[in-house]
């Protein structure tokens, strides 16, 4: 009797349970030649500490760790969803209007050529020093990628497709919202998730120029104590939180569009 290998959706069965023990045993060797490294070598610890001791530091300083880390978090949150708001309209705007098109996208593309950390100081002069000018920098860093994936998702619908809901007597609305849009949906989900990790990247930018508490915060005033521990413990931290997020949008990814082949990318199927 032929025993089926193959799940409906072209995986095996399995390997996605395989994926966590396999990246776990990676980052566990990575950590152990490390470790190794910093002892066979007799490096010291104000130039690259080790594991051992930057988990003793995460250990020692959890609740200062964790009370920034909170905010840190929600600037990423409310940059990111802000970015999400933003972007996908404007990729609509965009998409459906040829001369739109012609005059937002170049200003698109140059407001990416500028610095992130040169703007930082305006935003500070702008909003103040509150969580404003944070997530504005948050917003600047993360939306460009959802606006282009989003223009090419919707770009990349068949005509062939919309020419058959027209001729079945379906309104511009609903040719978006039963054509354009999910056929769409895999490419915005990827400038999402590109975004979910630029914005963990932002918010330090935003908290390295002027901030008194957060991760980036952190690390700036433990890079001018040379604590270089307190510093990787600050950096494991913020890694820990760009590929939470990463992953979340990766599982809502699944949930939304199972039958996509996107949403089984990195899941070792």
């Amino acid at each position: 009797m032929a025993v089926d290998l193959v799940g409906t959706n072209g995986s095996v069965p399995g390997t996605r349970r395989l994926a966590m023990p396999y990246a776990s045993l990676t980052v566990l060797i990575l950590l152990l030649l490390w470790q190794g490294a910093v002892m066979l070598f007799g490096v010291p610890g104000y130039l690259l500490p080790s594991p051992y001791a930057i988990g003793l530091d995460i250990a020692a300083h959890w609740q200062m760790l964790l009370q920034n880390s909170w905010i840190t978090i929600f600037e990423v949150l409310a940059g990111f969803l802000a970015s999400i708001a933003i972007g996908v309209p404007i990729a609509v705007v965009v998409t459906y209007s040829g001369t739109l098109q012609r005059a937002i996208y170049p200003l698109l593309v140059g407001s990416q050529t500028v610095p992130k950390v040169a703007l930082a100081p305006l935003m500070l002069a702008w909003f103040g020093f509150g969580v404003a000018p944070k997530v504005a920098i948050v917003v600047l860093v993360a939306f460009f990628p959802i606006v282009i994936n989003s223009m090419v998702g919707f770009a990349s619908v068949p005509p062939q497709m919309l020419y058959l809901a027209q001729s079945m007597g379906a309104s511009p609305l609903q040719s978006f919202l039963r054509f354009r849009l999910p056929h769409a949906l895999p490419s915005i989900f990827s400038g999402i998730k590109l975004a979910a990790v630029l914005a963990v990247v932002g918010a330090v930018v935003a908290e390295f120029v002027g901030a008194d508490s957060g991760l980036g915060y952190l690390i700036m005033i433990a890079g001018s104590d040379f604590k270089i521990d307190q510093q990787f413990s600050a950096i494991i931290i913020l890694s820990m939180l760009g590929t939470l997020f990463f992953w979340l949008t990766g599982w809502v990814e699944r949930r939304l569009l199972p039958w996509h082949v996107s949403a089984r990318v990195g899941e070792g199927r």
